[in-house]
């Protein structure tokens, strides 16, 4: 591993300095101190058995603060191993380099890691950098230990250049195998050395900044280690834009050396005082942005106020708790229900639980309120560093699902990493993986979506129902018909949401595969790679047989829909042709028709589960298309919480998209919900999506779908 060193005056130096006075109560450990006790224990000789050497002390008592009973014994023994393999190796600062080692695990025991990541953590870099064998350590502290080593030891043999990124990280992820430890391991070593990254070059800190930014940023957030993550992004935040970090520095400064008031930690008294008073044991602190998030802040609201370089965060004992102190502040305070969101009913894809909601400031800014438990705390700051050895207590529990029902049957083991690691192996070489691996982290993660079966699926934001069918069965999906999306049919293009509950339909038939139209829907590097792996081993489904040219018969469409669909019918007599109200099919969907009784010929969207079902029953395709496209009529069902003025909203969203409402009926409510059925007529189909998101953009409108028209 390269030895960055200290620099004083670098903007990675004081970044961390920075976020280090504002996220923690104690000051890190002085590396030169830290290097002056290891020099020290290596004149003095070997501490006596009964104690442990001064330079680990530090860490010792951060991991007693998280494990009281730990076994200390091996920490010291494998300490002395480092400390006298490395001995005589020193970092470009002039630092023993055992220091780089004791502060990676003093990182990973102040998030509350347990003993055996520690003790591999201090022997991370001897492998690699001295005479220490695998089989030493193996010998000396166990085969979960070596395990450890071993595959820190291969993802440090990474190069970072950019030319060998693809196969890397490719090696990365195998290298970690099925142990996040590994990975916890390289990122509390990455961000020792971006803590002192000063004396490189200001061209390689930009390029080792960069490809933290990419990957290993958003590696933390799917392993929950926010602390770690929040950190990373100001070391980068300060190498690749110094100025905007300057700004942000300048104005942190300010509002909190100004002298006056804190507005926060007014806010904070008063939650307090309300909270006491309803009798609900909590903690209330005030806890400051870093310097990111106040970046993102200032972006999005423009002039920041005194609220706006804080949160607050309560405290409490248990879940119910939570919800306890959320109906307290939404009583008493003025709350901001846009803002509002249940992380502890719905988890995040990383574990992270907790309740989002904010309130009015006296000063006309917005108090922004995290609500957990300890334990919640305890896991969002540590991610599943905190969740301890994953080879211990692993019994089965003989009321849990299978272990592929669900996303978190192990949470050391999450589902996105389980996904990577068997697309990879899909990946056909390393530079689809490389992109595919980047586009994937640098999604908006992560929605989830119930399965009719009673699992759960992880998603990215914006998937459709062709990423649910390979999330849910891998290959198997090659055979999906469709889909029922809360209940309703969907084509497989559905962009799902937050919550929605998917059934995949599949096809009997085996040997059937996806439509090359399936990649414009993909959004998932294991969709997309298994589509295209299918496609290129059948060619022959890519080529679409190019018909016979005839003539094209042009006949109206439904009466009233304004829209004409064109059957190409040969030299046979004329047929009226319709959109099947099985999925009302509007221009510009792509459509498949066939015949049916009466000589009619019905226009299907291609994706509707009733084409499948016709070629099977052996029904010949008629080629339609869409000709004129203006003057589409077209029913919508628009299912929402009942609210006063909804009806009023609705309809001027309605107008304001240009539609014309040419019936409309109201349902009673049904336990607070309400459904409108409108039927539209537009002036141009393809303004049809357009209307659909404004629809559903009306606050308290959580459904818009399209059903028969008149």
């Amino acid at each position: 591993m390269s030895a960055e060193a200290t620099n004083p005056v670098s903007a990675a130096e004081a970044a961390a300095t920075d976020t280090g006075v504002r996220r923690r109560g104690r000051a890190r450990l002085d590396l030169r101190r830290l290097g002056r006790a290891a020099l020290l224990g290596a004149t003095a000789g070997p501490a006596p058995r009964d104690r442990l050497p001064d330079a680990i002390s530090h860490v010792a008592e951060a991991h007693r603060a998280h494990h009281p009973e730990a076994d200390l014994s091996v920490l010291r023994r494998a300490y002395v191993l480092a400390e006298s393999s490395h001995r005589g190796q020193f970092r470009k600062s002039g630092e023993p380099y055992i220091t780089h080692p004791l502060a990676v695990t003093l990182i990973l025991a102040e998030l509350g890691a347990e003993t055996t990541t520690l003790t591999a953590s201090l022997l991370h870099d001897t492998v690699e950098d001295t005479e220490v064998t695998l089989d030493q350590v193996r010998r000396e502290f166990g085969d979960e230990v070596a395990y450890l080593v071993d595959g820190v030891t291969k993802v440090e043999k990474i190069d970072y250049g950019a030319a060998a990124e693809p196969e890397t990280f490719r090696k990365m992820l195998v290298a970690t195998g099925d142990d996040v430890r590994v990975m916890s391991i390289k990122l509390a070593d990455r961000l020792h050395n971006m803590r002192t990254l000063g004396v490189m070059r200001p061209e390689k800190q930009a390029r080792i900044a960069k490809v933290t930014r990419d990957v290993l940023i958003p590696l933390a957030e799917r392993l929950g280690v926010q602390a770690l993550k929040t950190e990373l992004e100001d070391l980068v935040f300060a190498i690749l834009h110094p100025e905007e970090y300057e700004t942000t520095r300048a104005l942190i400064a300010g509002a909190t050396g100004s002298g006056s008031p804190d507005a926060l930690a007014a806010v904070a008294d008063q939650v307090a005082t309300v909270l006491r008073e309803a009798g609900i044991a909590a903690e209330v602190l005030v806890r400051p942005r870093h310097f990111v998030s106040v970046h993102r802040v200032r972006l999005k609201r423009g002039e920041l106020r005194g609220c706006d370089f804080g949160r607050l965060l309560v405290l409490v004992a248990e879940d119910a708790d939570c919800y306890a102190v959320l109906g307290e502040l939404h009583t008493c305070f003025t709350p901001l229900i846009s803002e509002f969101k249940d992380f502890i009913a719905a988890p995040k894809f990383n574990l992270y639980q907790s309740l989002h909601t904010a309130i009015a400031a006296p000063d006309g800014g917005v108090a922004e309120v995290l609500i957990r438990t300890h334990r919640m705390h305890k896991v969002a700051e540590a991610g599943v560093v905190a969740l301890g050895n994953p080879h211990v207590g692993q019994e089965p529990d003989p009321a849990a699902p299978p272990a592929d029902e669900t996303e978190r049957t192990d949470p050391t083991r999450p589902g996105w990493l389980a996904r990577l690691l068997a697309w990879q192996q899909s990946a056909p070489d390393p530079d689809t993986f490389w992109s595919s691996l980047r586009a994937d982290l640098a999604e908006d993660h992560e929605i989830t979506v119930f399965r009719a079966d009673g699992g759960t699926l992880g998603l990215p934001a914006g998937a459709t129902c062709v990423d649910a069918a390979y999330a849910q069965h891998g290959a198997a999906a090659h055979a999906c018909l469709g889909a029922r999306v809360n209940g309703r049919l969907a084509p497989l293009s559905t962009v799902l949401s937050d919550g929605d509950t998917v059934q995949l339909l599949l096809a009997q038939d085996a040997g059937s595969g996806p439509s090359p139209a399936w990649l414009d829907h993909a959004r998932t590097p294991a969709a997309r790679i298994a589509i295209t792996g299918w496609l290129q081993a059948h060619p022959e489904a890519a080529q679409q047989p190019a018909a016979a040219p005839r003539p094209p018969l042009s006949v109206a469409a439904d009466r009233g829909s304004g829209a004409d669909l064109h059957a190409d019918l040969g030299d046979g007599p004329p047929a009226p042709v319709r959109p099947a109200g099985c999925c009302t099919p509007v221009p510009p969907d792509a459509i498949t028709g066939f015949r049916v009784r009466g000589g009619a010929v019905t226009a299907h969207r291609s994706g509707c589960p009733a084409v499948d079902v016709m070629r099977r029953l052996g029904r010949d395709a008629v080629p339609v298309r869409w000709g004129n496209a203006a003057h589409c009529r077209v029913t919508l069902v628009a299912e929402s919480f009942g609210r006063p003025g909804l009806l009023a909203d609705l309809t001027e969203a309605i107008a304001t998209a240009g539609a014309e409402v040419v019936a409309a009926t109201v349902e009673p409510p049904s336990e607070q919900r309400v459904r409108h059925t409108y039927t539209l007529q537009l002036a141009d189909a393809a303004e049809l999506p357009t209307l659909m998101r404004a629809m559903r953009d009306v606050p308290g409108v959580y459904d818009v779908s399209r059903t028969h028209r008149l």
